[in-house]
């Protein structure tokens, strides 16, 4: 296991957006409520990707009974297509039958509530773990770093 955090793109940008939800939701009830208004984005833009898929598929399904549609030169993998639309479908329900059980799993952690001294101590920490990224001292010591020539990410 490296010390290193991981340098490539994604594991930056999940670095950058972890810190980022941590200085800017600095308490248990912030993580709360946007842990469960994330839950319920995904589920609702997932199961409105079902319905346009599933109506999309029907509309088809209705059209090639009364005019079948065979492959032909100009559309190869017309029913290679339907297989992956429908494996697609398949795939993002069981996506929602899961995030359905994360929502029943959420509601239990909105029956914890702490005291404000609490709320409090997770501020202080939420500063140590993500501190702002244009604070002073943390530009000055971004500057210092990228003057280092030994170090392996310069390019």
């Amino acid at each position: 296991m490296p010390d290193e955090p991981c340098q490539c793109p994604d594991c930056q940008r999940f670095y950058r957006e972890h810190d980022r939800l941590i200085r800017e939701f600095p308490t248990l009830r912030h993580q709360q409520e946007l842990n469960w208004a994330a839950l319920q984005a995904f589920r609702t833009l997932s199961g409105r990707v079902i319905e346009d898929l599933q109506r999309h598929q029907g509309s088809k399904t209705s059209d090639s009974e009364s005019t079948p549609v065979t492959p032909t030169a100009s559309q190869p993998g017309v029913e290679d297509q339907v297989d992956l639309i429908q494996q697609a479908i398949a795939d993002l329900e069981n996506i929602n039958a899961h995030l359905f059980s994360i929502e029943a799993l959420m509601e239990r952690v909105f029956d914890v509530k702490v005291p404000e001294s609490v709320e409090q101590k997770f501020r202080e920490l939420a500063g140590e773990l993500a501190p702002d990224p244009l604070n002073a001292d943390r530009l000055r010591l971004n500057r210092l770093l990228h003057q280092t020539p030994d170090l392996p990410d310069r390019g």
